[in-house]
């Protein structure tokens, strides 16, 4: 979009307005600021209310026009570029790639063929996603006809997809709900998530407005598709003008380096801990030799250890590495920039500029703002819980200390009870990751013949360093509180994640 273009359109509806005046705000009244709302909300169909009248916004037309911009929807944004930069390439996928022209060409014939199928405005539109552009094509093209993209796993089983089908398929949805997305269910049954355009932009600004996203950037995707960190990253890249390169998990680490040698200036990930250790531990001196290509990575899902902020810090000293928090239910909310020398565990930074965050009485973190999700699907009763007083009540307890950066301390239902003690399992898995030898471990609850319940210890060891459970046992005495030290011990072969990345605790819940 161009500045005069709006300049233009402006001056024909407030002629009196000297609109290249060194300070906008002040040549305008209520009545002219009302007006100029009204107008760029219906020429470019973006939300703008009371909560965007600031001297900031109208400064001069370029502010207004970067405002706008701000606003504008992920559809409107790549058809934009597809006409200032129609040769930029906008999507990297394999062997193919996408530039802005082809990548809007084909969004505008999956609307047809959409079309053609019957898909209707505020209806599901329910479809499998594969790590390739076809699912951002889809993804668009749902939306430009005000359907409700649902995408589900590639590995979604038959069954379940039909569930989720014959669960949203009936629904008439309201008409600013974009999305719905289903949770992994770690916590509980699946939920239908039902999130606005206006949430979707909220995030978009909150990664813009905070992470360095910019034209030359090329954001490598490797998580689901249909996963909202996923289409979160997908979302700024491309409004930002960036690039898009998918691909298939980083199992093949070859496959997740060779995108670095694409012809772009700068590069970015989203990357969980576990995947971030892999990488480590098997090419730790290749991703050394990226320090002046990485601008960002960020991670989130799952707590990250001092120990692997720490190093990867020293492999990447001039990255900026972001601790991120976010939720299906309420997006993106706060960042931390760990490699500052601290290496703070568990914290997650300030909240960002369209997130509100608070504790509730109970120290429980609750998260309020234009991100928020509509509500869940078929579920009045939860959703009268979770979204409740305008904010989501989430089961992740925290603090505020006195730089006002947020802490998370745990979960509601995570921490066990030993002896009338409670323990953080994180607290424990934290330490324990730090001893050499352990790649990876997990802390539950289990069942002792004679004390009763004790805390129990899974871990994955270095088969090249000797497991001496004694040591780790002393290590973790040293570091923490006598009831806080587990005392079964278990070496296992591996851990289960949800597909998302995080510790299915389900899996090793206390019988």
């Amino acid at each position: 979009m161009k500045t005069e273009e709006i300049k233009s359109m402006l001056k024909d509806i407030l002629p009196a307005v000297d609109f290249d005046s060194d300070f906008l705000f002040a040549e305008l009244d209520s009545l002219g600021i009302a007006t100029i709302l009204y107008v760029l909300s219906e020429k470019y169909k973006i939300p703008l209310d009371e909560q965007d009248i600031t001297p900031k916004n109208f400064k001069d037309v370029k502010a207004i026009s970067n405002l706008v911009c701000s606003k504008m929807s992920l559809e409107s944004r790549i058809r934009q570029y597809s006409l200032s930069t129609p040769n930029k390439v906008a999507v990297v996928c394999g062997e193919k790639s996408l530039t802005y022209s082809q990548l809007w060409n084909a969004i505008e014939n999956k609307v047809e063929a959409l079309r053609n199928e019957g898909i209707q405005a505020h209806r599901a539109y329910v479809y499998r996603t594969n790590q390739d552009a076809d699912f951002i094509v889809t993804y668009c093209a749902v939306h430009l006809l005000k359907a409700v993209a649902v995408p589900l796993g590639h590995s979604v089983s038959e069954e379940e997809y039909e569930s989720v089908k014959k669960e949203v398929e009936a629904n008439l949805f309201p008409d600013d709900v974009a999305d719905a997305l289903f949770t992994t269910g770690t916590t509980g049954k699946s939920k239908g998530v039902m999130l606005s355009h206006t949430s979707l932009v909220a995030s978009s600004e909150n990664f813009m407005d905070r992470f360095p996203f910019n034209e030359d950037l090329c954001f490598i995707v490797s998580g689901p598709l249909n996963h909202i960190a996923t289409l979160h990253k997908i979302n700024p890249t491309l409004c930002s003008g960036g690039t898009v390169c998918i691909i298939d998990g980083i199992k093949d680490l070859n496959a997740f380096f060779a995108a670095f040698d694409l012809p772009f200036k700068e590069f970015a990930t989203f990357l969980v801990p576990a995947s971030i250790r892999i990488i480590m531990q098997y090419s730790y001196e290749k991703l050394c030799s990226l320090s002046s290509k990485i601008a960002f990575i960020e991670t989130g899902a799952a707590p990250i250890t001092k120990a692997d902020m720490e190093r990867l810090s020293k492999a990447l000293p001039n990255t900026r590495l972001y601790n991120g928090y976010g939720a299906t239910e309420f997006g993106s909310a706060a960042a931390y920039d760990f490699n500052d020398g601290k290496y703070i565990e568990g914290c997650i930074g300030r909240p960002f500029k369209n997130a509100v965050i608070y504790l509730d009485p109970e120290g429980r973190i609750v998260v309020s703002g234009p991100g928020v999700m509509t509500g869940y699907i078929n579920d009045e009763e939860t959703t009268k819980i979770v979204l409740a007083d305008g904010g989501i009540h989430t089961s992740d307890l925290g603090y505020f200390d006195e730089e006002g950066m947020i802490h998370l301390t745990g979960r509601v239902g995570e921490v066990i009870n030993i002896g009338g003690f409670k323990v953080n399992p994180i607290e424990v898995e934290n330490v324990a990751s730090s001893f050499n030898g352990i790649k990876d471990c997990i802390c539950v609850a289990a069942k002792h013949p004679v004390i009763g319940r004790v805390l129990k210890l899974l871990v994955v060891t270095n088969p090249e360093v000797p497991f001496d459970k004694h040591a780790l046992s002393l290590f973790i005495k040293s570091k923490l509180e006598a009831h806080k030290v587990p005392l079964i011990y278990e070496v296992v072969d591996h851990l289960e994640y949800t597909y998302n990345g995080k510790k299915n605790r389900k899996v090793y819940k206390e019988e």
